[in-house]
């Protein structure tokens, strides 16, 4: 027994001492009759040894086949030439696991020339070392298995749901098939488990806070959790579980009959801040400072960033080739998001669209995306205070005239053909835009993050071009063309939303030689340098908003309610020749069970509260919160890895549920030890009536259970389900027609060469 310290009484009162117990052992066995023998820790050393072993065949096995480029490896695979090249790109997801792809191309000698521009096209003709580079994720997807083992150990669950739960990451196809390949998921899913692991020995030693252990797997948390975190986004999720478990753990210790003071509770949370939130964070942020030190040359992210962030790499156009503008200047601008240039042309708009509107009937302006003669404009002052051959300032008013058809640029309250909300851009002669119309022709410049009176420059100067009479800045997009009458070019007009991102314009070029005499009379521009946290909050900024963004259909996208039961799957590869493909599928058996065992738990969980509530013991006090505090922890670390996908707007696949899958096949183990040990205790109750019952139950002790029965049955149609769709797992060997159908056990599983 410990006792805390004493309480202070008031009105002068003696000091009153109250003593408590030790905190209970949740992650301690079932207090009834065990389910089987106590197996040695040989024993257990053997299984993880023999699971481990098996992950690493399974993983490894014809690793080089296919020897193509396969479904993501077009991104990730290209990422790691980028960074060996040292050119910067753009992506959704931190830094971490490419920069690991990156480095072991590095290492094993890959120049980087190879860009994995496409599916199928051939590693060995390219002398890629592609097996060396799939390595990683098929040794981090390996050692998956034997962490799954370990939580469950450490979480004190006998061997026979250690196994159960480690066999069905082993042998789960889809774990098994993303793993192989040059893909994010293999660090991601690794770095989750890992994280729960060594939380669950963290609160193992939580009886003995801030010796050395403690300590060490707090740090560990902490690593895992940054680990995941800085892989993808969905690592939050992770976060989020372990935040819950430590949520829970600092409420028990705020309790007075703990026997803490408040110091020392305040002791114990600054513990945890730092190592959970505040160390991680600074390991996040310092993948970040590497991805920026080695990604120091110009390349195709950099359209992406601003100007002033573009101008820290080498080789940059706006370093290399940036000029101001004048009035006076003939120029071509060019929209940020789609490349298309502002165009016009003599055609004109229909008197009536499709819908029955009436149009202006005035000339088009149109977004075209090639260098043409009609993309040329001249700019003219909007303002009597500038005048030709005066630099272009942020702010400035100003007029654009057409060249080719001598005409000014303008807008109006008309109907655009396809957006009727927005307003019609158009183009007037010379003599309207004097006269009556002038306020129509005005624009406004409005650069993005510019200080006022800052020089308007080619390629740099990213800027919105607002109508100063209506408010409405010049847009257009390439999702919707216009129609035959229009030449199926882009639309272009005029968005009420001015500070929508995609309105962004720039000056390509200035037209003529003016831009070559002023580049060479320029000075010479020096690589700029920004602040680290400036750069990281800009990227980090524009990987959010592009991850949102990610809401274009794909016949292989899914949605979260159809992951638990494997009703979709994903096609990966596929060669027509030799019939051989390449489908993202789970062990249909093994995936089904683990989600029907989340319910079986829902049950239990619920039948227990019932009975308590209505004062009948079917559980022991212990016995109970372990179903709540440790099995429950895994259901939460589940329904954290899959309900919130249900609040994306953005593209969900199959993959996204693998964490999710993980976590069920630890509920699995746990859910199967629970029931073998309370039907193997009701049995030796049954057949023990009349005979020397503790004799019976020592020997029930020693004998096999019925938890390795269950175990053993479930792993033998385990292991058969993953071996009949092991062809389209590893993509080989090719099936015939009859082979593909009896594979597809859902009508809703796209294989291919069913016909």
């Amino acid at each position: 027994m410990a006792e805390s310290p004493a309480l202070r009484q008031r009105a002068g009162k003696k000091k009153a001492t109250i003593t408590t117990p030790e905190p209970e052992d949740l992650t301690a066995p079932y207090t009834k009759v065990t389910s089987g023998p106590k197996y040695s820790k040989k024993a257990y050393g053997i299984a993880v040894t023999v699971l481990t072993a098996l992950a690493f065949i399974t993983r490894f096995y014809r690793i080089s086949h296919p020897a193509e480029v396969v479904f993501d490896e077009v991104h990730f695979g290209k990422f790691a030439a980028y960074y060996i090249q040292r050119t910067y790109f753009f992506d959704v997801h931190p830094p971490f696991a490419k920069l690991l792809f990156g480095f072991v191309g590095w290492l094993i000698g890959f120049d980087g020339e190879f860009k994995f521009e496409n599916i199928g096209d051939d590693y060995v003709k390219n002398n890629v070392p592609y097996v060396l580079m799939r390595a990683l994720p098929a040794t981090l997807g390996a050692l998956t298995v034997p962490i799954v083992f370990g939580i469950m150990q450490e979480a004190n669950y006998g061997l026979p749901a250690c196994v159960l739960a480690a066999s069905w990451v082993l042998f789960d196809n889809a774990h098994i098939a993303e793993t192989r390949l040059i893909l994010l998921d293999a660090c991601l899913v690794f770095s989750m488990a890992f994280s729960i692991y060594a939380y669950v020995c963290f609160m193992r030693h939580s009886k003995t806070p801030f010796t050395r252990g403690w300590w060490m797997w707090l740090m560990l948390t902490g690593l895992g959790l940054s680990s995941v975190f800085s892989t993808k986004y969905v690592g939050l999720f992770t976060y989020f579980t372990i935040g819950v478990g430590v949520l829970f753990d600092l409420w028990r210790l705020l309790d007075v009959n703990h026997g803490l003071t408040l110091p020392q509770f305040g002791k114990h949370f600054a513990a945890r801040a730092w190592g959970l939130i505040i160390m991680p964070f600074c390991i996040y942020l310092f993948w970040f400072w590497v991805h920026f030190t080695v990604l120091s040359k110009s390349g195709p992210g950099d359209d992406f960033m601003s100007p002033e962030f573009q101008a820290t790499l080498s080789d940059n156009p706006l370093t290399a080739s940036s000029v101001p503008v004048y009035y006076g200047d003939v120029i071509t601008l060019q929209h940020k998001d789609t490349k298309a240039f502002l165009h016009s042309h003599p055609g004109r708009y229909p008197l009536r669209y499709e819908d029955g509107r009436v149009s202006s009937q005035g000339q088009q302006v149109t977004g075209y995306p090639f260098d043409d003669i009609n993309n040329h404009w001249r700019i003219h002052p909007g303002s009597p205070v500038r005048v030709a051959g005066d630099a272009i300032l942020n702010g400035d008013l100003f007029k654009l005239e057409h060249v080719q058809t001598n005409t000014i640029l303008l807008t109006h309250d008309v109907a655009s053909p396809n957006y009727p909300t927005n307003q019609e851009f158009t183009t007037v002669p010379i003599v309207d835009a004097n006269a009556g119309r002038f306020n129509d022709t005005v624009f406004e410049l409005r650069m993005e993050k510019g200080k006022p009176g800052q020089p308007w420059r080619t390629k740099a100067g990213l800027a919105r071009i607002v109508a100063k009479q209506y408010g409405v800045a010049m847009w257009t997009q390439n999702t919707k063309p216009l129609p035959d009458w229009g030449f199926k070019q882009q639309e272009i007009n005029g968005n009420k939303a001015i500070t929508q991102p995609s309105n962004i314009w720039y000056p390509a070029s200035v037209v003529g030689p003016a831009e070559a005499e002023r580049l060479a009379t320029e000075p010479k521009k020096e690589v700029k340098t920004v602040p680290f946290l400036k750069k990281w909050w800009e990227l980090q900024t524009a990987m959010i908003r592009h991850n949102n963004a990610l809401t274009s259909e794909h016949p292989y996208a899914s949605w979260p309610g159809s992951w638990p039961f494997l009703s979709r799957g994903v096609s990966f590869w596929t060669k027509d020749a030799t019939r051989e493909q390449i489908y993202l599928l789970g062990n249909p058996v093994g995936w089904i069970i683990a989600s029907s065992t989340l319910a079986v738990y829902a049950g239990i969980a619920l039948a227990q509260a019932l009975t308590e509530r209505r004062g009948v013991k079917v559980l022991s006090e212990r016995d109970g919160r372990r179903i709540w505090e440790v099995t429950g922890f895994f259901v939460l670390a589940w329904a954290a890895h899959w309900i919130p996908f249900w609040g994306m707007g953005r593209q969900l696949f199959l993959h996204h549920y693998l964490p999710g899958h993980l976590c069920s096949s630890l509920v699995l183990g746990a859910v199967v030890e629970f029931i073998g040990s309370r039907i193997h205790e009701k049995a030796a109750r049954i057949i023990g009536n009349g005979h020397d019952a503790r004799k019976f139950k020592e020997e029930m002790a020693r004998g096999v259970g019925m938890e390795e029965v269950m175990v053993t049955g479930l792993l033998g149609v385990l292991v058969w389900t993953f071996w009949w769709f092991a062809p389209v797992t590893y993509g080989t060997p090719g099936l015939d027609v009859e082979g593909v159908l009896g594979r597809k056990w859902m009508s809703t599983w796209d294989l291919h060469f069913a016909k």
